[in-house]
């Protein structure tokens, strides 16, 4: 074959030169070359599009929870079967008595002062009184007289009486003598008495302790004008004896807790002048009523003091374990929300707020109690906003154990 022929082609059964067939195959190449790129454009923009929906539904939902209030909640706590509460008690003596003057007359001595113990019937003082010794031997003479002429009437109705027999003398004047005697007998009797109050009157001129105790007050001296109240005039109060062996504690507890006590109750009573020391006492009586003034129960706690190391007229703080309701919860104050409806609390249920009715008990300032509405495995919201609503989605970011908020 000549060269020429070589430089042609067969093509189709035509003879075409060899530049001819390069020319054809170079489009197929660029082609292929515009495909791969146009799949790797396409490859590109469906990952870009891809990452950024992905992206995009991440932000959403991240949106949307962050959307939600957070809230911090707290489980009810159980309150515990018996409370203790403290109330102010005034600390009395057992027994307490002025000692009052029952004649008029001058005071002659005292023998006790302030601070001294005395016993039943240990003589305290004495008073002059003239006039009462006087009238006293008055009437001692008066009592004598009429003795004697009830002794001469006496004999005159019995020597009536024998006459009468005989008919030496009438029945009227038999009669008569009977009457003087009678008579006679009545004025003895009325001067007994009268002797026996003037002796009484003498008497009270010594003034004896009425009990075993201590003088806590002495109002007069030798040479007061003692003034008994015979006359209208007032009355002289010469000593106050307290008997303080055994103290007398009067408390006033409000009626929410009156339910709970009892007589038999212990109490211990603390007091500022023994730190760290308690006295133990024992409720005896209550009043049985409460004061409708103050609202209150009244009762009596007794303490032994033998020693005599509480003072009567001291101010004692008592405490006092008063049963509480076994069904009672409580919750800080900061979970309820007062609404017009009533009193509510929110309650966190599958993510959803529930506001629920709750009926309080005692109040302990930083704590309340809670009757009913309330169960205690509940998650309760710790200071809820004012706009919270019933089925308001939220999330919850923290959770304190129960009845604890100092993790807020």
């Amino acid at each position: 074959m000549s060269p020429q022929a070589e430089e042609r082609g067969q093509i189709g059964g035509q003879s075409l030169p060899v530049s001819e067939i390069s020319v054809e195959k170079r489009p197929r190449k660029g082609w292929a070359v515009l495909a791969i790129a146009l799949v790797v454009v396409a490859t590109l923009l469906a990952s870009g599009i891809w990452f950024r929906v992905r992206a995009r539904t991440t932000l959403s939902a991240e949106t949307a929870r962050l959307a939600l209030p957070a809230v911090s909640v707290v489980s009810p706590k159980q309150a515990a079967p018996s409370e203790e509460i403290i109330l102010p008690g005034n600390v009395q003596p057992f027994i307490t008595s002025p000692i009052f003057a029952r004649t008029n007359g001058y005071l002659r001595k005292w023998y006790v002062d302030i601070g001294s113990h005395v016993t039943e019937g240990q003589l305290l003082a004495v008073i002059d009184a003239p006039e009462v010794d006087q009238q006293l031997q008055q009437a001692l003479s008066n009592l004598k007289t009429a003795r004697a002429n009830l002794a001469l009437a006496e004999l005159t109705k019995n020597r009536f009486q024998g006459l009468l027999g005989s008919q030496a003398v009438s029945q009227q004047e038999a009669d008569n003598a009977a009457g003087t005697y009678n008579a006679d007998k009545a004025t003895v009797e009325a001067n007994e008495a009268n002797v026996k109050q003037l002796q009484a009157l003498q008497s009270f001129e010594r003034v004896y302790a009425p009990f075993d105790g201590v003088v806590t007050a002495r109002n007069t001296d030798i040479g007061d004008l003692i003034n008994a109240g015979s006359n209208g005039g007032v009355k002289t109060d010469l000593f106050h004896i307290a008997q303080t062996r055994q103290l007398r504690v009067y408390v006033n507890v409000p009626e929410e807790y009156s339910q709970g006590i009892t007589n038999g109750m212990t109490a211990d009573l603390s007091l500022a002048e023994f730190p760290g020391r308690r006295f133990q006492g024992q409720l005896v009586r209550t009043a049985e009523a409460i004061n409708m003034t103050t609202r209150t129960l009244l009762i009596e706690i007794d303490v032994d003091n033998p020693g005599s190391t509480l003072l009567s007229g001291s101010y004692a703080e008592v405490h006092l374990k008063v049963p509480t309701q076994a069904s009672t919860l409580l919750l800080p104050v900061n979970t309820l929300i007062f609404r017009s409806e009533g009193l509510r609390v929110g309650i966190v249920k599958d993510g959803k707020v529930v506001l629920s009715a709750v009926s309080p008990g005692h109040d302990f300032g930083s704590q309340v109690e809670i009757v009913s509405g309330l169960k205690p495995d509940d998650q309760v919201i710790v200071d809820p906003p004012d706009s919270l609503v019933s089925g308001q989605e939220v999330q919850i970011v923290q959770a304190t154990l129960p009845g604890n908020t100092k993790g807020k």
